[in-house]
C-alpha cells in the first residue's frame, strides 16, 4: 500500500474508502474521502483492502502524469493557458493538501468533458496560486497570448486563481487587442472535492471562448446550482465572495452573457464586441511602481511619504472621491513631484464626482484625477499600463478603452 492507491478501510466503529496519503507516523493511516476530507486511522485497528493501484501515475514529486491531446480537425482550436490556481490543481500526495500543480494538458485529462469540445493547444505561462502573481506574470501573459492570436486561434482560456483574477483580467484588456474571447477561468472548489465547480466553469469557458464574443471576460459559476455561468467583463468585475461558487459580479452593471451548461449555449447582451472587430496587437509595457491607497477616517497624513518615489498612486476615496482636507497638501506635493494621483471610490457603485463639494474642487484643483466609476483594481492597472504607454496619461484615464468606464451612470445597462 502506497501514497495514491484507492483503499477501502473497515475499523470496529466505521467504514472508509479513498486515497491513501502520506502521513507522518508508522502507526497512523490517512486516508483522502470523496468528500475531499483526511481521516487518520489506528493501522493496528483497520483492515484495508486495495481497491485500485494509484501510485504508478506520481512520481516522486506529486506530478500527475501529463496526458496526451487528440484533435478534430472539424472542431475550433481553443488555447488553453495555465498560469495555475484551484482549477489547475490536485491532490499533493507528499503533504496530503491540494496544490497547483497541472499543466494545460493535464486539464483535459482532468475534465474529459472538454475533450469532443474543440481542438486543444495548451502552454503553461506560470504555475502559481494567484495571490503570486505579479505584473512581469501579466505581460508574459500577454506574450503567450498574443503569440497564440498570431497562430489564429479561434478562442484562448486563461486558467487562473480566483483570489486576484480579477488583477490579471484587466490587465490583459489593455495590454492585448483581441478578435476573438479571451476567457479567464477558475475554481473555488478543488477537483477532489464533490462540490468543485472546476468542471462546469471549464466547460463553459470553452464554449464562451468558441462564441462571437471579442473581449477579455472572467467565466464563472453564475448562481450556486450547476445550471449557468456568467461572462463578467474583464474591467468590471470583483470577487466579492470568498468561497461560494457563483463569487464574481459585474458591479454597476449587467453581465456580458450566459452560458448554458446543459447544452453549451452562449447568449450575448448587445453592444458587446464581436469576434473578427480587431486585428491581434499588443502593448505589454507596464510601470510597475504604482500604489493602490484606501483612504480611512484618522488615517496619518504622513501615509503619502511612502508614495514620493512612485510614479502613481490611486486613492480609494470616500463618496464622491473625498479624503480628509489636511491630507490635500499632501497629495498636491506628491503631483507637484511628479507622481499621478487618480481618484476613486470605495463605494460599490456608483461615480467619482469632485465637483460637488469643497474638498473635490480642491483636489481637482491640486492636480487629482477623476477616476470616474472604474473600480479601485481597474484603475490601479489602467494606471501602470498609461503611465508607460500613454503621452496623455490624464486623457488615457479619462477614456474608456476597454469598457471600464461609462459615459453617464444608469440603473444596470
Amino acid at each position: 500500500m502506497q501514497p495514491g492507491d484507492r483503499v477501502a478501510v473497515e475499523t470496529a466503529t466505521a467504514s472508509y474508502e479513498g486515497i491513501v496519503m502520506p502521513s507522518s507516523t508508522a502507526e497512523h493511516l490517512v486516508i483522502k474521502g470523496d468528500d475531499g476530507y483526511n481521516v487518520g486511522i489506528t493501522r493496528e485497528e483497520a483492515s484495508v483492502d486495495i481497491l485500485e493501484s494509484g501510485a504508478l501515475d506520481i512520481d516522486a514529486g506529486g506530478e500527475v502524469a501529463t496526458s496526451v491531446v487528440t484533435t478534430d480537425p472539424e472542431l475550433p482550436t481553443i488555447s488553453l493557458i495555465s498560469t495555475g490556481g484551484t482549477i489547475a490543481s490536485t491532490v499533493d500526495y507528499r503533504t496530503g493538501a491540494v496544490t497547483s500543480r497541472f499543466d494545460a494538458e493535464d486539464v483535459l485529462k482532468a475534465v474529459p468533458e472538454l475533450a469532443d469540445r474543440a481542438n486543444y493547444r495548451g502552454r503553461v505561462v506560470a504555475n502559481i496560486l494567484s495571490e503570486n502573481m505579479t505584473p512581469n506574470v501579466w505581460q508574459d501573459l500577454a506574450q503567450a497570448i498574443y503569440d497564440e492570436l498570431t497562430e489564429g486561434v479561434d478562442g484562448i482560456v486563461v486558467m487562473h486563481g480566483t483570489d486576484t483574477m480579477q488583477y490579471t483580467a484587466a490587465a490583459i484588456s489593455f495590454m492585448v487587442d483581441t478578435p476573438v474571447p479571451i476567457v479567464f477561468t477558475g475554481s473555488q472548489r478543488s477537483a477532489d472535492r464533490p462540490s468543485s465547480d472546476n468542471v462546469m466553469n471549464a466547460v463553459c469557458a470553452v464554449e464562451a471562448a468558441k462564441s462571437d464574443l471579442a473581449e477579455v471576460v472572467v467565466c464563472m459559476h453564475a448562481t450556486e446550482s450547476d445550471n449557468r455561468c456568467a461572462l463578467h467583463r474583464g474591467t468590471r468585475t470583483r470577487k466579492h465572495h470568498t468561497s461560494r461558487r457563483d463569487a464574481f459580479e459585474t458591479v454597476g452593471r449587467l453581465p456580458l452573457g450566459t452560458v448554458d451548461f446543459d447544452d453549451g449555449t452562449v447568449t450575448l447582451r448587445s453592444g458587446v464586441k464581436r469576434r473578427g472587430a480587431s486585428e491581434p496587437a499588443i502593448a505589454p509595457a507596464l510601470e510597475s511602481e504604482v500604489g493602490l491607497l484606501k483612504y480611512v477616517p484618522g488615517m496619518d497624513s504622513s501615509i503619502y511619504q511612502h508614495y514620493e518615489d512612485k510614479a502613481g498612486l490611486v486613492i480609494e476615496g470616500t463618496g464622491l472621491g473625498h479624503i480628509h482636507t489636511d491630507h490635500i497638501d499632501r497629495v498636491a506635493a506628491l503631483i507637484d513631484g511628479g507622481t499621478t494621483v487618480v481618484m476613486t471610490s470605495q463605494c460599490i457603485e456608483g461615480r467619482v464626482c469632485d465637483r460637488v463639494y469643497d474638498t473635490g474642487r480642491d483636489l481637482l484643483e491640486a492636480g487629482v484625477i477623476e477616476g470616474g466609476d472604474m473600480l479601485p483594481e481597474t484603475a490601479m492597472v489602467k494606471l501602470m499600463w498609461a503611465l508607460a504607454n500613454s503621452d496623455d496619461v490624464a486623457s488615457t484615464m479619462t477614456d474608456s478603452l476597454a469598457g471600464e468606464l461609462t459615459d453617464r451612470s444608469a440603473p444596470w445597462t
